[in-house]
């Protein structure tokens, strides 16, 4: 079996508690339903959040939010500061153990951050 990293990206409207809940349950679940695999297959998560998002771990939500990821070792990290980049941006990298071919994992970029990988739509 191998292990195969997806992608994702949203954008939240403020920098706020319920906002960035909000926008970690809809990321993770539309991950989720497009992809079609089980908790179980899961090794590690990895978020990164731009610099103007500081209210609230994401890996927080998602172990309080997802009973079954209780287990999943998860990191939150800040994102890289580039001149004109993406504000209010929150991404993730699921590793999960698969044998799918890397061509038949889907991404998914949700709201603004859409424009992060044209190149996927």
């Amino acid at each position: 079996m191998l292990q195969r990293g997806i992608r994702g990206a949203i954008t939240v409207d403020s920098n706020t508690v319920p906002d960035v809940t909000s926008a970690v349950i809809e990321l993770i679940s539309e991950i989720k339903k497009r992809n079609n695999f089980k908790d179980t297959d899961i090794s590690h998560v990895i978020f990164t959040l731009t610099s103007d998002i500081d209210c609230v771990y994401p890996a927080k939500i998602a172990r309080e939010t997802f009973e079954t990821w209780k287990y999943v070792p998860m990191v939150c990290f800040n994102e890289l500061k580039i001149k004109n980049s993406l504000e209010k941006c929150l991404r993730i990298l699921i590793v999960i153990n698969t044998d799918l071919a890397q061509e038949h994992i889907k991404h998914v970029y949700l709201k603004g951050a859409d424009v992060l990988r044209k190149d996927l739509k």
